[in-house]
């Protein structure tokens, strides 16, 4: 289900939400959808980076309603939003339960993300599941 910025009140402390552009989704992106779900045991929301976001990294492969559309089809994923603000905006709002994040974001995360779940009471998780990069994959393709 996609949400609109307007209902994730709805789902706050219900849920877990990952984040990013996920332009190219790959296994890698999938095995994460599937440890968040397994492991923290509630619906998971991805928040699905907008193609303003994405252009600051590379042209997007595909418009942000349709990479949305893709990842809410994953089946380890409860709900989808488009954010056409940033995260931290989204965490204020939305106050899921987990916040979760490859383990290769501990120790980085932005300060002002790592402030609103403190202040949220949203608990950071870090899963062990980098198989990939999209970065890695654009790279190698435009060689």
């Amino acid at each position: 289900m996609i949400l609109e910025f307007e209902q994730l009140k709805e789902y706050r402390g219900r849920v877990a939400m990952v984040d990013g552009a996920f332009d190219p989704l790959h296994r890698g992106h999938v095995e994460y959808f599937r440890a968040a779900t397994e492991q923290l045991g509630v619906p998971l929301l991805c928040n699905v980076a907008s193609d303003s976001y994405v252009r600051t990294k590379h042209p997007p492969l595909l418009p942000e309603d349709q990479r949305a559309a893709v990842v809410d089809a994953i089946r380890y994923i409860s709900y989808t939003h488009v954010n056409r603000f940033d995260t931290e905006t989204i965490l204020r709002e939305l106050r899921p339960r987990y916040y979760v994040k490859g383990r290769d974001w501990e120790g980085r995360l932005p300060p002002d993300q790592v402030v609103i779940c403190r202040e949220c009471d949203i608990e950071v998780v870090y899963l062990d599941t980098v198989l990939d990069s999209s970065s890695r994959l654009l790279e190698e393709y435009c060689q």
